[in-house]
């Protein structure tokens, strides 16, 4: 039986009493939980849950912040490609505290902060008991937003611009959705590689404050969607050399225009599809420029890696280190309290947001 599903279910044992008749007893574990799929306004509810016992490999783990990304309101609403069993818990990212540890856990200690090492441990919630190999420790020193946006949009913006193409310092990568997690993260990581960004967004009422947002981030050109066939990209391409890797997230016309851009022999990686529309590839870029279409997902990079944890602990130790160098920030976050768990979903899912709502426990 897998940890949390049962809780759920009723299979879990009771709070431990307080150490005293005269304690107030502990407040119970409260979850957004989801019993069938719907929109999110619709079927999400905070609950009270049992605590699960700690055995001999369990960890009391007290979640601290966790935000909301699109994947999860996606498995909420069904249409993921990973759904949970139901009822369920919502949120696959966040960061936890150890509160206590089972007598056979040996990498976690009280204090550690923790976050999860694969998706689905439903992370919307107070606090849960969950088995030490699905939780990775992080260092002590990293800044709480930092940590709970780290597992899923900074290691797919690693993942992509490390896997698909060998760039170095003066190449060029182009990306749609520039504003959002994913595209914050790549600005930046490329950016401590050396590698120029053509940062692509769509036009909007706060078109220059979001540019401006982005160039501080370390952005080096930032464009609209429309402005991909004009003939400024002619000059921009006399700055920096066209983009051997594309990173699209948006799909449709976007995608399309991208491509056109790339260099010969280039990558386009698709990892999101925000227009719900396919990606189209001219015939020209495919015959006589040879571009590769590639999809990445980061949910699937990590079972693939199962067999090898160094490779997810070194990643994680990369980016972490970056983050203390500075060079790695949070995306931009609007911290919400769980209790208002409603706010933070309808801001989570209006357009032109490019704040990432999180909730804090």
């Amino acid at each position: 039986m897998r940890l949390g599903v049962g809780l759920l279910r009723g299979a879990g044992p009771l709070l431990r009493p307080a150490a005293s008749a005269s304690a107030p007893a502990p407040a119970r574990p409260r979850a957004l939980v989801y019993e069938r799929h719907g929109e999110p306004a619709d079927v999400l509810q905070l609950k009270d849950l049992e605590l699960g016992e700690l055995g001999g490999s369990g960890v009391h783990v007290k979640m601290l912040a966790a935000p909301i990304n699109p994947s999860d309101i996606n498995m909420i609403q069904g249409t993921y490609a990973l759904l949970s069993d139901l009822p369920a818990v919502g949120g696959n990212e966040g960061v936890g505290e150890v509160i206590e540890v089972g007598s056979h856990v040996t990498s976690l200690k009280p204090g550690d902060w923790v976050i999860p090492g694969d998706a689905g441990l439903g992370t919307w919630r107070t606090d849960a008991v969950f088995t030490e190999e699905k939780l990775m420790k992080l260092p002590g020193d990293i800044p709480l937003l930092c940590a709970a946006t780290l597992s899923v949009n900074p290691c797919t913006a690693y993942r992509m611009l490390s896997d698909f193409e060998t760039l170095g310092p003066g190449d060029s990568v182009i990306q749609n959705a520039a504003n959002s997690g994913v595209g914050q993260a790549v600005i930046q990581i490329a950016g401590a590689m050396g590698i120029k960004t053509i940062n692509v967004i769509r036009d909007r009422p706060d078109l220059q404050k979001l540019v401006d947002r982005l160039t501080a981030l370390g952005a080096d050109y930032v464009i609209t969607e429309e402005m991909l066939r004009k003939p400024e990209m002619k000059e921009l391409f006399k700055k920096v050399p066209k983009p051997r890797l594309a990173l699209n997230c948006v799909g449709g016309k976007s995608a399309t225009e991208m491509l056109r851009l790339l260099q010969h022999k280039g990558t386009m990686v698709t990892y999101g599809g925000m227009a719900k529309q396919p990606v189209t590839a001219p015939v020209s870029a495919l015959i006589f420029k040879d571009v590769k279409l590639r999809g990445f997902w980061m949910t699937q990079w990590k079972k693939d890696q199962a067999h090898n944890k160094d490779r997810l602990t070194g990643m994680i130790q990369t980016l972490c280190d970056l983050i203390r160098k500075g060079q790695l920030s949070a995306p931009a976050c609007t911290e919400i309290p769980l209790k208002d768990y409603q706010i933070a979903i309808e801001a989570s899912m209006k357009p032109f947001i490019s704040a990432k709502q999180i909730l804090v426990m």
